[in-house]
């Protein structure tokens, strides 16, 4: 779907040396780096992105929220940061502080929100008690940003 939308050369990070080893027999990406999110920099210039995904990864447990200034500064500006993340109850916690983040950078001008758009059925539930009534899934939701520019300097 993202090469219809006109993005060609994928370049993914990941922290683990087999899911890297999985992606590279896939053949999709162009570039392949070895990252744990939220411990290290991303290894890319700032503003290197037209748009920057971290699709399945965003949980507790896994990318900390503490990464996303991070995903943004990779961004170029005007390019797109797009996160996903769960809604079932044991993910409650971990949404809100993704949530606070994501309001923070908004309201320091660093990224405009363009979406956030709740995904019913986004998994199958692991837990009768993370279903969503019965339904053997588990919502999730999807967030879409802009990176804004940087405003030009003020001359004396």
């Amino acid at each position: 779907q993202l090469q219809r939308w006109g993005f060609r050369r994928p370049h993914g990070v990941d922290g683990s040396a087999a899911m890297l080893e999985r992606a590279r027999r896939a053949g999709r990406y162009s570039e392949l780096r070895r990252c744990e999110l939220g411990r290290e920099p991303l290894p890319a210039p700032t503003g290197r992105y037209d748009a920057v995904l971290a699709v399945g990864a965003m949980g507790e447990g896994q990318v900390p929220c503490s990464a996303v200034p991070e995903l943004l500064r990779v961004a170029k500006a005007g390019g797109f940061l797009c996160l996903t993340t769960r809604s079932n109850v044991s993910n409650r916690r971990y949404r809100a502080e993704l949530e606070a983040v994501l309001d923070g950078l908004e309201q320091q001008g660093a990224c405009q929100k363009v979406l956030a758009q709740e995904v019913e059925r986004w998994e199958r539930a692991i837990s009768e008690e993370e279903s969503i009534q019965g339904t053997g899934y588990i919502s999730g939701v999807v967030y879409l940003y802009r990176k804004c520019p940087i405003p030009p300097l003020e001359e004396d």
